[in-house]
C-alpha cells in the first residue's frame, strides 16, 4: 500500500472543477497521491451538485468554465457555506486574478502551473483551517473587534463577521501586532507564508477586510495605509484614509 505523506490533511476532501479533462486528471492524480479525497466536476452546475452532495474542505476552481464561470460558482458556493477556494486561470491578466480574489478566493494559480506547486498551495490553505495551538488561541480584542483563533470566529460589536480564511488570518495578525506598520512583503510572508508572490493579493485582501471591519471602508480608520510602507492596525481607531 502507498504510504501517504504525513503533511496531508487526513481525509480532507478537495473538489477539482475544470472543463479540461487533461488538467483535471493531472491535478486529481497529484492530490490523490498527496493523500486527499478528490471529487471532480467539469462545469459549474456539476460542481454545485457535487458540493451539495459532499461538502468539500477546499475547492480548486477554474475561472474559465463553460456556461457558468468560476466567479459565479465561487459566489454560489460561498452563499451555501464557508469553503476555501484556490482559483485557476489560464490568463496572466492581473484583472482576472483580482476578480477571483474579490469574490473571495483564498489563493490563485495561473496556468500553466506546476502540479506540485498547486499541492503545496492546497496544503498551505488547509493548514490555515486547523485549530490554533493552545498558546495562540487566546481571544483577541480591539476596536470593537473580537477574534477567537481556536474557533476561527470573528465578531464586530457582537455581530459575527463572514471572513474568508485569509481575511481571518490577516485580521488575527493585525490584532496581534497593534500599532506596527507592515509592508505588503512582510504581510505576504507572515500571513500567507510565501517568500514571494503577487503583492496585489495583499492589497485586495486588505480592501476586502476593510469592507467588513470599517464603518466607512472609503475612509478606513482601523486598518490604515502607511504611505511608502504598507498598512497598520490602529486599535484606537484613529483617523486614516486610503
Amino acid at each position: 500500500m502507498e504510504q501517504r505523506p504525513p503533511n496531508a490533511e487526513a481525509g480532507a476532501r478537495v473538489l477539482v472543477v475544470d472543463d479540461d479533462p487533461t488538467v483535471a486528471e493531472i491535478v486529481t492524480g497529484y492530490l490523490d497521491r498527496a493523500g486527499y479525497v478528490v471529487d471532480r466536476a467539469g462545469d459549474g452546475p456539476d460542481a454545485l451538485a457535487r458540493a451539495a452532495a459532499h461538502w468539500p474542505d477546499l475547492v480548486v476552481l477554474d475561472l474559465m468554465l463553460p456556461g457558468m464561470d468560476g466567479l459565479e460558482v465561487c459566489r454560489r458556493m460561498r452563499g451555501q457555506g464557508p469553503v476555501p477556494v484556490i482559483m485557476l486561470t489560464a490568463r496572466g491578466d492581473e484583472d482576472d486574478r483580482i476578480l477571483g480574489l474579490e469574490v473571495g478566493a483564498d489563493d490563485y494559480v495561473t496556468k500553466p502551473f506546476s502540479p506540485r506547486e498547486l499541492v503545496l498551495r492546497v496544503e498551505s490553505v488547509l493548514r490555515r483551517t486547523r485549530p490554533a495551538p493552545a498558546a495562540a488561541s487566546g481571544l483577541l480584542r480591539a476596536a470593537g473587534l473580537a477574534v477567537d483563533p481556536a474557533a476561527r470566529r470573528a465578531t464586530k460589536n457582537g455581530t459575527e463577521l463572514a471572513l474568508t480564511i485569509r481575511e481571518f488570518d490577516l485580521l488575527s495578525f493585525f490584532l496581534r501586532h497593534p500599532g506596527r506598520a507592515f509592508s505588503r512583503e512582510e504581510l505576504m510572508r507572515e500571513v500567507w507564508g510565501w517568500d514571494f508572490g503577487d503583492l496585489s493579493t495583499v492589497t485586495v485582501h486588505v480592501r476586502r477586510l476593510r469592507g467588513k471591519v470599517e464603518d466607512d471602508p472609503a475612509r478606513p480608520r482601523i486598518v490604515q495605509t502607511v504611505w511608502g510602507v504598507g498598512y497598520r492596525f490602529d486599535p484606537a481607531a484613529g483617523s486614516g484614509e486610503e
